[in-house]
């Protein structure tokens, strides 16, 4: 009874082309779900000593990124043989601190960089034909400062220069959302944030509601010492199910101790908020 229960709302949802309200859980127990989460998965040891990046994973000159705004839809191919990558490489923080990391080859940046599955194939006047590849490095932000990173440099027989891309193995050196796992969002998240001042955010937010017109949602939030949670508390659509509608909404919310270095959580998909605003900050460099 339970599968055929679960099935039948997987169905619903499906053809309803929206959001599946059925009432809204707690927000302390998404807190303290976000907070055991961040604490025990590991998650939080990548944050403070693994490599999380906030800048673009690829370094793309103006004239090369025109070339590709252009051409819209072409693809990206291998067109000859490529250097194997080293077995691992070193990331130099600013600091003085340093990072032994494994690296993905040449092939696999491009993967990255293609908007295209790899099996996709393309006429031959349709696509840029990755003619080369040189190891080197790249600077570049990260949350614990700038580094220097291990990188490819790819050449291109179509195109007006190369590209710089990372060489991190995301996968294999562990990501943020690696480590959380199952992190999708359900229908209330924070979206963003901006810091007012050291007890004061601006949050922005996104939730589902059975109607067109906009609720009356609380802003909550939760602190502890290593984390700030945020999240929402929206009055019950009732019971039943619907198709909720997308709206949005920000508000200001003011922290018992200062914010610091504590990393801010959405409450619903346990994650570090930065993630929205820099997505390539939580996931393997081949998404």
């Amino acid at each position: 009874m339970l599968r055929l229960i679960t099935t039948l709302l997987a169905v619903v949802l499906l053809l309803s082309g929206g959001r599946l309200l059925i009432g809204p859980r707690a927000f302390e127990d998404h807190a303290a779900q976000a907070v055991w989460t961040w604490r025990t998965s590991g998650a939080d040891e990548i944050w403070h000593k693994g490599f999380v990046p906030i800048d673009e994973l690829s370094v793309i000159p103006p004239q090369v990124l025109r070339k590709i705004q252009h051409d819209e839809e072409y693809g990206w191919v291998v067109a000859r043989q490529l250097p194997a990558p080293p077995a691992e490489a070193q990331i130099r923080w600013d600091d003085g601190s340093v990072m032994r990391t494994p690296v993905i080859g040449p092939r696999e940046a491009l993967t990255a960089l293609s908007p295209w599955p790899e099996a996709y194939s393309f006429p031959d006047d349709e696509a840029y034909h990755l003619t080369g590849a040189t190891f080197t490095t790249m600077r570049l932000n990260t949350v614990r400062g700038m580094a220097t990173v291990p990188a490819w440099r790819l050449y291109f027989s179509d195109l007006p220069g190369p590209i710089d891309y990372v060489a991190v193995d995301r996968d294999a050196a562990g990501t943020v959302e690696g480590a959380v796992g199952n992190h999708r969002s359900g229908d209330q998240d924070v979206s963003d944030f901006e810091v007012l001042d050291e007890r004061t955010l601006l949050v922005n937010y996104e939730y589902g509601s059975c109607t067109r017109k906009p609720l009356e949602v609380r802003l909550r939030v939760s602190e502890a010492p290593d984390v700030v949670v945020l999240g929402l508390d929206v009055p019950d659509h009732g019971t039943g199910l619907c198709a909720g509608t997308g709206q949005s909404g920000r508000d200001v919310i003011r922290l018992d101790e200062p914010l610091g270095d504590r990393v801010v959580l959405d409450a619903t998909s346990r994650l570090p908020l930065l993630c929205r605003r820099a997505p390539d900050a939580c996931r393997s460099s081949i998404a």
